[in-house]
């Protein structure tokens, strides 16, 4: 079927936008957090893929890091595991890490692997565990009591923050010009392994790798301030004072933290975007308008 005018001329539209920034990020690394409701959705998952395959056939390197939420709870349902979360944290014991290992590291890992793949691109799998990628330190988290003179310090299992970054086994994987898709697996001085919030480790991983830009898609149309409106544009010190006057509270505040963590740390930019919006990573990097909430040093 032909086109007509409109459309071809929509399409070279496209294209014309697209060039400068694709000119710009050439060679450049993205590091991308994929997560909420992109990772459930099949349409939503098989667009993820083509943005990623497209972003590396332009010149990009894209890296890919994962979470899995809802997939570890239907498992562990499943199995008859019950569940305890502190501070929005699962409490993690050692049979709850298996589940949460054979979740991470091995269907949803391989799940977007395969994704990638059936859509053109060459993508590969790996944990925080390989070649001691992401090494890790147990959390501990405090949680204050009404009750108590000084905060309760609570031991939650098998989670983790990270300690170290050690890239060589990413960069054998880059210049071997495929995809890395990261679960947030790692792994203790002692040898212990530890579930890590997917969205720290994608952080983590921009910061060390200088990454252009941290993209970390989530459930949400981006920040909004408090007349439920969308904040782009924004500088460090303005999200600074974004947080100082309550206008980012609540469960927005460790994803915000991140992303402001990572550009306050050399990464050029981060972004919080819709995933629930199909191509929402190409409709950030390639167009003017861009999506969602963009945090800069640039003023």
């Amino acid at each position: 079927m032909s086109l007509d005018r409109k459309q071809a001329l929509n399409i070279v539209q496209v294209l014309t936008e697209a060039l400068p920034y694709i000119q710009r990020f050439t060679g450049k690394t993205v590091v991308v957090k994929f997560g909420g409701n992109a990772m459930v959705d099949k349409e939503l998952k098989e667009s993820f893929a083509r943005d990623i395959v497209l972003m590396k056939l332009v010149g990009m390197n894209p890296v890919v890091v994962h979470g899995g939420g809802p997939q570890i709870g239907a498992l562990l349902e499943k199995l008859n595991i019950a569940t305890e979360f502190v501070e929005g944290m699962r409490v993690t014991d050692a049979q709850t890490m298996d589940v949460v290992e054979m979740v991470l590291g091995g269907s949803v890992n391989k799940e977007i692997v395969a994704s990638i793949n059936r859509n053109g691109g060459k993508a590969i799998g790996v944990t925080g565990k390989d070649g001691q990628l992401i090494r890790a330190r147990k959390l501990r988290v405090t949680r204050p009591g009404p009750e108590l003179e000084v905060p309760e310090i609570i031991d939650i299992g098998h989670v983790g923050e990270v300690d170290q970054i050690d890239t060589g086994v990413l960069d054998v994987i880059l210049d071997s010009n495929f995809i890395p898709v990261i679960a947030p697996i790692g792994v203790g001085a002692d040898g212990s392994t530890y579930n890590i919030n997917a969205d720290l480790v994608a952080g983590k991983l921009a910061q060390v790798l200088q990454a252009e830009k941290l993209m970390l898609l989530t459930n949400v149309a981006g920040l909004l301030d408090k007349q439920g409106e969308i904040l782009t544009g924004l500088t460090t010190q303005q999200v600074d004072e974004l947080i100082a006057d309550g206008t980012i509270s609540g469960g927005m505040l460790p994803k915000i933290t991140c992303a402001l963590d990572a550009v306050k740390s050399g990464v050029a930019s981060s972004h919080i975007i819709d995933g629930r919006v199909p191509h929402a990573v190409l409709l950030e990097t390639f167009t003017d308008e861009g999506m969602g909430t963009l945090i800069t040093n640039r003023r």
